[in-house]
């Protein structure tokens, strides 16, 4: 991807999304990963989404949507909980940097929900600031357990939908570039087995055409 091209967040998402079918196939082609285009870049960087995803050691961004040095503004913590310090970052790589997508990853066997799940459902609290993360996705579990979702997969899809929901709430920057259409969130939920990424959530995106 030239730096040069206007992308728009429905080519962003279909990038994304062409690179994660190549990791899924097993033939990924590794753009955007040599010394060239370490050069190229050098002087700025022009990035054509924001990823914010969990931290999980299995949940690489750059891999798993078959991209390089340049194309992704990564964001990550544990359960993909937002404070501050998060929505700073974002509103950095949507509002400065002029990412036309941003991305909420989430994915399948996820440590910060199933221990907010356990502290819903057995009382078992966690400890040190381990209990912060799992405090901040708490809420999406008890909302899942209100819609009488149970399994693991439900839950996950809530605390993604909510964690997209959050950010347009709290971040002015990134509600109005959706609402004038500069840009769009997608939630997705990513299966560590297969290596799928799944769309449960989606604002500001024509998905009509989408593969």
């Amino acid at each position: 991807m030239s730096d040069a091209q206007i992308v728009t967040p429905s080519t962003a998402f279909d990038l994304l999304l062409a690179g994660n079918r190549r990791f899924v196939a097993g033939s990924p082609q590794h753009p955007n990963q040599d010394a060239a285009r370490r050069t190229e870049i050098a002087p700025a960087q022009h990035p054509f989404a924001v990823v914010f995803g969990c931290s999980d050691s299995r949940l690489a961004a750059e891999v798993i949507f078959d991209r390089g040095l340049g194309d992704v503004f990564v964001v990550r913590t544990a359960g993909h909980v937002a404070g501050p310090e998060v929505l700073g970052s974002i509103e950095y790589g949507i509002g400065v940097l002029e990412c036309p997508l941003l991305v909420v990853l989430g994915h399948d066997a996820c440590g910060a929900v199933a221990a907010a799940r356990a502290t819903v459902d057995e009382g078992l609290a966690a400890t040190g600031y381990v209990r912060d993360v799992v405090e901040r996705v708490t809420p999406s579990v008890l909302a899942a357990h209100a819609a009488g979702h149970r399994d693991p997969e439900e839950i996950l899809d809530e605390h993604v939908r909510r964690t997209v929901d959050l950010l347009l709430d709290r971040s002015r920057v990134l509600a109005e570039r959706v609402a004038e259409g500069r840009a769009a969130v997608v939630g997705l939920c990513y299966r560590l087995a297969d290596g799928d990424a799944r769309l449960v959530a989606a604002h500001g995106l024509d998905l009509s055409d989408a593969a």
